[in-house]
């Protein structure tokens, strides 16, 4: 798959919107880091589904869990699962539901509570090194996760054991749930931040899949020093009137208002949308 056919699947987006209704998921932030994951999983992981077992894999953790519409998205359409499978979503006899469950085939590990894969995405790179082989550890983050202690352990570690075959990636949508990142405990300036832990820093436009290319083609950085590439992105991309919205961080849309998402999504018309946002405590 080229690049120029990257930003040609408005499936995984149709797959993310269709999840929404009948009980719901995170919309908005599996929208943001949907470009993320088709271009990791077609352009840079050495992954596919006939070496999900193999030792010399490469490996991604989606350590914020709730995006997972967008990691079920990819893997139905570059045929880990049936796509019929993601019809199943929140039914007890499957396990496609809020969070990763490694009964899904490509899932390399549970996660639901932020902050903890990127000390076992440092794990397993550790254990990768010892075994002498040449695979990456990519771990994607969100910007809110951020303010768990237990991420900026593993970076401060990382950086002591020169894990130079970890690569976090944090989707900077700017949003921690239902508010601002920069209104509740501010990040700015996040740069300075990993670079004060020791690590490699690079920025990046998470929807552009040239800059997403010209960056990753260059990655991981064989310095001794593990790698966070910043990226910026747009809760609720490619569809408008759910985009940076606060309320539509989880959406439990009418089927209704979902096809007329669809519809925004492939520019067709603007949707209106009255149901509310479900609180999840």
């Amino acid at each position: 798959m080229t690049n120029n056919q990257l930003s040609d699947l408005p499936e995984i987006r149709e797959h993310i919107l269709r999840m929404s209704t009948d009980g719901g998921c995170f919309t908005g932030a599996s929208l943001s880091c949907t470009d993320l994951l088709v271009y990791l999983y077609t352009s840079f992981l050495r992954i596919s589904p006939e070496t999900i077992s193999s030792p010399e894999r490469d490996i991604l953790l989606l350590s914020k869990g709730h995006d997972v519409p967008a990691l079920y998205g990819v893997f139905a359409e570059l045929g880990f699962i049936e796509r019929d499978r993601l019809k199943n979503h929140l039914r007890v006899h499957d396990h496609i539901y809020w969070h990763p469950n490694r009964n899904i085939s490509g899932v390399e590990f549970h996660s639901g509570s932020l902050g903890h894969l990127l000390s076992v995405g440092l794990g397993m790179a550790v254990d990768i090194r010892m075994r002498g082989l040449d695979s990456r550890v990519v771990v994607i983050l969100g910007d809110g996760e951020l303010n768990e202690g237990s991420v900026w352990e593993a970076c401060l570690t990382a950086h002591a054991l020169k894990v130079d075959n970890l690569i976090a990636v944090v989707d900077r949508n700017l949003f921690q749930a239902n508010v601002r990142t920069e209104d509740l405990i501010p990040l700015e300036p996040l740069t300075s931040k990993f670079e004060a832990f020791g690590w490699n820093v690079e920025c990046v436009n998470g929807h552009d899949f040239e800059d997403l290319d010209e960056l990753f083609r260059r990655l991981p950085e064989r310095n001794g020093a593990p790698t966070v590439v910043i990226a910026d992105t747009q809760r609720g991309r490619g569809v408008p009137s759910i985009s940076e919205r606060a309320d539509r961080w989880f959406c439990n849309f009418t089927h209704e208002e979902v096809d007329a998402l669809i519809d925004e999504l492939h520019g067709r018309s603007q949707a209106t949308i009255t149901s509310k946002t479900l609180v999840v405590r």
